[in-house]
């Protein structure tokens, strides 16, 4: 169970200076024009070695480098605060949350880029625990040795409503959408070795998935990947429900995710269905390890008209031999 006091720094579980912990705020603006808008705020804090990494983005386009983006904004060795729950960091960042785990106030400023961003953000349920066997019907028999499975030793994912402004370049544009935040602690290593697929669908207030999968590239950076779920959850009208089961595919380009379609069955028995196709694409590097091809999609659910973002993390390692098949297969050919 996530509590309060889940919101603030923890005290590391291990003597491994890699110990961490992440908020993440990824939201989306003008999502019903003809150029959606996806936002991303991250903040991962090395307590131990006393800094903080924390990059911000702005992207309606698609773009395969991060500096074609819209906005993309990335500091490796700010000075780590004191407190999660008000903080402000040299990059321009400042975050309070008023009230743990439900609400936080979020203000970034880069006057060098004319972008100023300003949203709150409120939850709409209780924080999802997928360490929790009473809230997550997965949580029991977690494999903890994957690299994932270390960064998110404590880990709660929530969706609730952005509600704010961005101006950009002179530009304004208003935020209201509901999406889904986590935050996360544990050891992140620097070097990510297996891979992670995270997703979600928001309709509104009223109905959202978010889902959890570990997928692989043995079918290179164009080709379809089956995804096999490790944790979700479905809102639908106020009630929170833990996924028990679900299977998948995505459609790739240069390992974007392009096209997805995932089934899911929740702790009930009920079954949804959730297609997606891609609007954006972008390289988030979270960290400079690992790479979350990002794409913000157009999804229907349940027959209905939504929007949510896919994160596809690999790490450097594994991206190295994928393009290493690639460009053998192609020379291969030539010859």
């Amino acid at each position: 169970m996530i509590r309060p006091e889940d919101a603030q720094f923890h005290a590391p579980t291990s003597d491994d200076p890699l110990w961490a912990e992440t908020n993440y705020f990824g939201l989306y603006a003008g999502q019903d024009t003809d150029r959606p808008m996806n936002i991303g705020v991250y903040g991962l804090f090395r307590e131990p070695l006393g800094v903080v990494g924390s990059t911000v983005s702005v992207n309606s386009r698609r773009v395969t480098m991060p500096w074609a983006a819209d906005y993309w904004d990335a500091w490796e060795h700010l000075v780590a605060p004191a407190s999660l729950l008000d903080y402000t960091l040299a990059n321009g960042l400042h975050v309070v949350c008023s009230e743990p785990n439900k609400v936080w106030d979020v203000d970034y400023s880069d006057a060098a880029a004319d972008l100023e961003l300003h949203f709150r953000y409120t939850a709409l349920m209780e924080p999802y625990d997928i360490n929790d066997p009473d809230q997550d019907p997965r949580a029991a028999g977690r494999d903890m040795d994957l690299t994932w499975g270390h960064a998110y030793a404590g880990h709660f994912d929530q969706t609730g409503r952005f509600e704010g402004e961005i101006r950009l370049r002179g530009v304004t544009t208003p935020i209201d959408c509901v999406s889904t935040m986590d935050h996360s602690w544990g050891v992140r290593a620097e070097r990510q070795t297996s891979r992670l697929s995270w997703m979600h669908a928001h309709v509104g207030p009223d109905l959202a998935l978010h889902a959890l999968f570990d997928f692989d590239t043995a079918n290179g950076p164009d080709g379809p990947s089956p995804l096999t779920m490790t944790h979700g959850y479905v809102l639908d009208n106020g009630v929170v429900r833990g996924l028990a089961s679900g299977s998948g595919e995505t459609t790739r380009s240069g390992l974007y995710p392009e096209h997805i379609e995932i089934t899911v069955s929740d702790a009930d028995g009920r079954t949804w269905e959730a297609v997606g196709d891609a609007l954006t694409t972008f390289p988030w590097q979270s960290q400079p390890g690992v790479v979350g091809h990002n794409s913000l999609l157009r999804w229907t659910l349940d027959g209905r008209t939504a929007h949510g973002e896919c994160m596809d993390f690999v790490g450097m390692g594994e991206l190295g031999r994928v393009y290493d098949r690639v460009h053998a297969a192609a020379a291969g050919t030539r010859a």
